[in-house]
C-alpha cells in the first residue's frame, strides 16, 4: 500500500493511564467514580449527574489498536481527550502536561509499524500544553520544546480558553510564534459549549447530551477560531497551522457573513491584511460532519479562499478545497448503542467522504488520509 491510500485518523482521543488515574483520585468534575460495577465519567458541571461510561477503550493502546484494525485504519494521531488539563493550578498543570507527553511518546513509539519500508508507526500524538489561569509564558514554552523533541508528538491539541481569556489573549503571542516556528499543528477542540449561557439556551426538557454536543460544541470552536482571526494572529504568523474540530463548526457557514461585517464595522474593517474568508481558508478540518453535503460545503469555502488572499488567485472550489480537509472518528466517543459490531460514527465519515459530488478517487484518498501523512510529516 503506497503511503497516499493509508487511511488516517487525525481525530480521535484517549486518556492515558496516568491521566484516567488521577481523575479516579478526584472528588469533584472532572472525575471518574464507580457505579455498581460500571466505571463513570463526568467533564461538566452542568452535564447529566450519572456521567457517561467509561472503559479499557478509553486508556487501553491495545483496545485503540483493535478499534483501527477493525476499521480499516492504518494510522492515528492521537490526543487526550478533553478536559485536558484545564482544571489544574499552575505547577500542577506543568508536572502533568510533562509526564504525559512522555507517556505518549512512549505510547507512540512502541506501537507496531504499518510501513517498516518508511519507518512508520500506527500511533502518533498530540500533546499537552499547560494552559491555565497564572501559568507563565516560559512554562508553556519549556513544554512546547519538550513536544518538539519528541519525534513521535506532531502538534498540541488546545481547548478555546487559552490561559482563561480566550485565544485573541495578548499573552498567547509567543505560543503562537513558537508554534509556527516549530510546525507543530494545533489542534483546536471545544469543550465549554455555550458556558454560562448553555442552561437557558438548551431549556429545561431532558435531551442528554444532544444540544451540548451537536450544537455547542461547534458553536465553540466558531467563536473561539473567529477571535483568533479577529485578533490578526493569522497576519503576524502566517505559518501557524491550525486544524479545527467537528470540521471548523459553524465557520465555514457564516464565514461570508463575517467578512461582510467585518467590512462594516469602523473597529475591525482596517485591522486585518485580508478578507476574513482568505483566513478560513487557511485552516484545516477534520471530516467529522457525517454527511457529503456538509463535507463539500465546507471544501467549497476553503477552496474559495484562493480569491482572497495576498495575490488574488482564481476562485476555487471542492476539487482545491479538498486538501485543508482530513479524516477523523471522534473515537472513543459515539460507540455504537445497539450492539453493532463497526462504529456508526466510522461509517458515516467514511460514506461521506466517498460520496461527495465532485471528488474523483485522489480527492478521496487524500482527505482519507495522504492530506494528513503531508501535514503530520509521516514520511
Amino acid at each position: 500500500m503506497s503511503l497516499k491510500q493509508l487511511l488516517v485518523d487525525v481525530h480521535t482521543h484517549c486518556y492515558l493511564p496516568r491521566y484516567a488515574a488521577f481523575l479516579r483520585q478526584r472528588t469533584q468534575v472532572p472525575r471518574i467514580f464507580t457505579r455498581g460495577s460500571e466505571e463513570r465519567l463526568l467533564i461538566l458541571d452542568d452535564e447529566p449527574a450519572a456521567g457517561r461510561p467509561v472503559g479499557p477503550q478509553y486508556w487501553d493502546r491495545d483496545e485503540k489498536l483493535k478499534f483501527m484494525d477493525l476499521h480499516g485504519i492504518d494510522v492515528s494521531i492521537v490526543s487526550t481527550a478533553n478536559p485536558w488539563l484545564d482544571f489544574l493550578s499552575p505547577p500542577a498543570a506543568h508536572a502533568l502536561a510533562t509526564e504525559l507527553n512522555d507517556d505518549l511518546e512512549e505510547y507512540c513509539a512502541t506501537s507496531p509499524v504499518v510501513s517498516a519500508s518508511e519507518g512508520i508507526h500506527r500511533l502518533y500524538g498530540f500533546g499537552l500544553l499547560p494552559l491555565v489561569p497564572d501559568v507563565s509564558v516560559n512554562a508553556i514554552l519549556q513544554i512546547i520544546r519538550q513536544i518538539s523533541s519528541l519525534s513521535h508528538l506532531k502538534g498540541v491539541i488546545m481547548g478555546t480558553r487559552g490561559v482563561g481569556k480566550g485565544l485573541d489573549d495578548p499573552a498567547l503571542e509567543p505560543v503562537w510564534q513558537a508554534l509556527a516556528e516549530t510546525q507543530l499543528v494545533v489542534f483546536l477542540h471545544p469543550h465549554y459549549g455555550l458556558g454560562q449561557g448553555a442552561k437557558e439556551a438548551w431549556g429545561e426538557r431532558d435531551n442528554g447530551h444532544v444540544l451540548p454536543l451537536a450544537m455547542g460544541f461547534p458553536m465553540e470552536t466558531t467563536i473561539a477560531i473567529t477571535r483568533l482571526i479577529l485578533a490578526g494572529v493569522y497576519d503576524r504568523h502566517p505559518d501557524l497551522r491550525i486544524l479545527l474540530a467537528h470540521s471548523g463548526g459553524c465557520l465555514p457557514q457564516l464565514s461570508s457573513r463575517l467578512a461582510s461585517c467585518i467590512s462594516h464595522d469602523p473597529v475591525v474593517s482596517n485591522r486585518l491584511q485580508h478578507d476574513a474568508r482568505y483566513y478560513v481558508s487557511k485552516l484545516y478540518y477534520d471530516a467529522v460532519n457525517y454527511g457529503p453535503e456538509e463535507m463539500g460545503f465546507v471544501a467549497d469555502v476553503i477552496g474559495r479562499g484562493a480569491a482572497y488572499g495576498p495575490s488574488p488567485q482564481k476562485r476555487g472550489d471542492r476539487s482545491s478545497g479538498y486538501k485543508h480537509m482530513l479524516f477523523g472518528t471522534d473515537h472513543p466517543f459515539f460507540p455504537p448503542l445497539t450492539g453493532e459490531k463497526k462504529w456508526k460514527s466510522v461509517l458515516e465519515n467514511l460514506q461521506a467522504i466517498q460520496d461527495v459530488t465532485g471528488w474523483d478517487e485522489l480527492h478521496k484518498s487524500e482527505v482519507r488520509g495522504g492530506n494528513a501523512i503531508e501535514i503530520f510529516g509521516l514520511r
